[in-house]
């Protein structure tokens, strides 16, 4: 999704807020539970002359939440990222943002209290970052001295004067996310977010996330590096040919995926028939022998059965690890 940035980015005469609920870092459950839905997608379809990008989704994201988009390339993600900005109007349904319907027109009201990052983000390279952000604070209502806060908080304090044309792709990405949060806004739309981002921003820009989310903000993001997203989101929601597949934490994917556990056990010395014979009364998927190494693959309700009788085998046993089934593996095993 390419855009420059200024769907977000109109002139506010009242410099309003969607109504503010402080809440600690929650457990998804707990939000779901509790919080009021701030975005609501009915039913919403999009066709592009004979095809159909996104294709009768509903999907409610509550207030507070870290919630994901995943799916491939051509998903319909960006699409229903558009209409969900009001910069593309449904071809049927509705979507409400904060209450209000994003066909309607005080929508431009809502819009300038949400903050969105496209995942590729267009400057204007003859403009320094300080320049950048004050040029969008005037666009936004914002006054002018929030803007070198923000360039510390992503990581780029020192570089306030340099031209954009000398950023690198990372540099632009957090320029990008400083300007997306100008304003305060209560509701982030982050398409691709750390795109260009080395290991050290990927973990600073998550650790801002949980601080705005800390704060009552609720945050939407798309990424395609699902292992990156894995521990962070609170739900997510996979998309796969314009459908929404799947809607839920990770362990509750993980669960309706039905995927899977996979034990790496090292033995003392080659003692597989004892772990054959050990695992045969189990309903154990497969066993494999490599030297002194041995993958035992079980379903979810076998685990822990094989967890104790692997503990039975005492000194024959000298380490063991399970390991869970991926976002990566659970959104392959749901999507395809």
């Amino acid at each position: 999704m390419e855009s420059v940035l200024l769907p977000t980015l109109e002139p506010a005469a009242d410099h309003g807020r969607i109504a503010r609920t402080t809440v600690e870092p929650p457990a998804a459950a707990a939000i779901a539970a509790g919080a009021d839905p701030i975005i609501q997608v009915r039913s919403v379809v999009r066709d592009f002359g004979a095809v159909r990008a996104v294709d009768g989704v509903d999907l409610t994201v509550h207030s507070g939440e870290l919630f994901g988009l995943i799916g491939h390339n051509g998903a319909g993600k960006s699409t229903l990222f558009r209409m969900m900005l009001g910069l593309l109007a449904p071809s049927s349904g509705e979507i409400e943002i904060d209450g209000c319907r994003s066909s309607a027109r005080n929508f431009r009201n809502v819009r300038r209290r949400i903050g969105f990052l496209p995942e590729n983000v267009v400057l204007y390279d003859n403009l320094s970052a300080l320049e950048t952000l004050q040029f969008f604070a005037r666009l936004k209502g914002v006054p002018a001295n929030a803007c070198a806060p923000l360039l510390e908080r992503v990581g780029l304090e020192g570089c306030g004067r340099r031209r954009v044309r000398e950023f690198s792709k990372g540099m632009r990405q957090r320029l990008g996310f400083a300007q997306a949060m100008l304003g305060d806004p209560r509701l982030l739309f982050l398409d691709e977010p750390t795109s260009g981002l080395d290991p050290e921003a990927i973990r600073h820009f998550y650790a801002t996330l949980r601080e705005l989310r800390a704060d009552g903000v609720t945050v939407v993001l798309s990424s395609h590096i699902l292992a990156e997203i894995q521990e962070r989101v609170d739900r997510l929601a996979v998309i796969a040919r314009g459908r929404v597949q799947a809607v839920g934490s990770v362990s509750e994917l993980r669960d309706r995926a039905d995927l899977p556990i996979r034990f790496e056990v090292r033995v003392a010395t080659q003692h597989f028939a004892a772990i054959r014979d050990a695992l045969g009364h189990l309903p154990v998927l497969s066993i494999e022998a490599r030297g002194r190494h041995v993958a035992v693959q079980c379903r979810k309700d076998a685990k822990l059965a094989v967890i104790a009788a692997l503990a039975r085998l005492g000194d024959h046993i000298e380490d063991i690890s399970v390991r869970e089934p991926s976002l990566e593996d659970v959104f392959f095993g749901i999507s395809e």
